[in-house]
């Protein structure tokens, strides 16, 4: 049985599919006719990954799983949240970072801690499964690592590495995405059955 992805972001959709490369499902793009998925109005990230499974799952009628994903800082109240990839005014990763640097200047060494979250849905006819992954570090002062995406080159793991700097196998044994992904995996046999 085919699942869609219900993503347009390529990072997201490469990590995904490195993911999946051992399970016994055939995870797909979105074809070129589904230009854009709807917009992310939920309040939570559940909410959104819902609204991105559902709208697909509808429109190429197979099961789906939507994403939905971003950085919380302790000492911005959980921001940038679920407004993560929009978080700039161009919305671009670097632009993204930038901004959450320079927002969390004030703050000394000890008061940076953030992390990642996840969350996975999968939907098909009516029926619902959900996981939730979560990585914790703190945000650096710098940028470092050619890595990954997002906020990956300012997010420092709790070994000391920046995000950036870990391989993709290295990465896909820690991050938020794959705590999520090999949850879901025990439940999409409810969806494809």
């Amino acid at each position: 049985m085919k699942i869609a992805v219900a993503t347009k972001n390529q990072g997201k959709l490469k990590e995904f599919k490195e993911l999946a490369s051992n399970s016994d499902y055939e995870f797909i793009h979105l074809p070129e006719n589904i230009v854009d998925l709807p917009p992310e109005t939920g309040s939570s990230f559940y909410e959104n990954a819902l609204i991105k499974a559902q709208f697909v799952s509808k429109e190429l009628g197979i099961p789906a799983i939507g994403d939905d994903s971003g950085l919380e800082v302790d000492a911005l109240d959980g921001k940038p949240g679920i407004y993560s990839a929009r978080y700039s005014e161009s919305g671009t990763d670097q632009d993204n970072c930038l901004k959450l640097l320079k927002d969390m200047e004030p703050y000394e060494a000890n008061l940076r801690s953030a992390r990642f979250k996840c969350c996975l849905v999968g939907y098909f006819e009516g029926l619902i499964i959900k996981s939730y992954g979560s990585l914790e570090g703190d945000i650096a002062t710098e940028f470092k690592g050619s890595q990954g995406f997002g906020y990956d080159p300012i997010f420092i793991t709790k070994n000391g590495s920046h995000l950036a700097e870990l391989s993709k196998k290295e990465k896909n044994k820690i991050s938020h995405r794959s705590e999520a992904f090999k949850d879901i995996l025990k439940e999409l046999d409810k969806l494809v059955s």
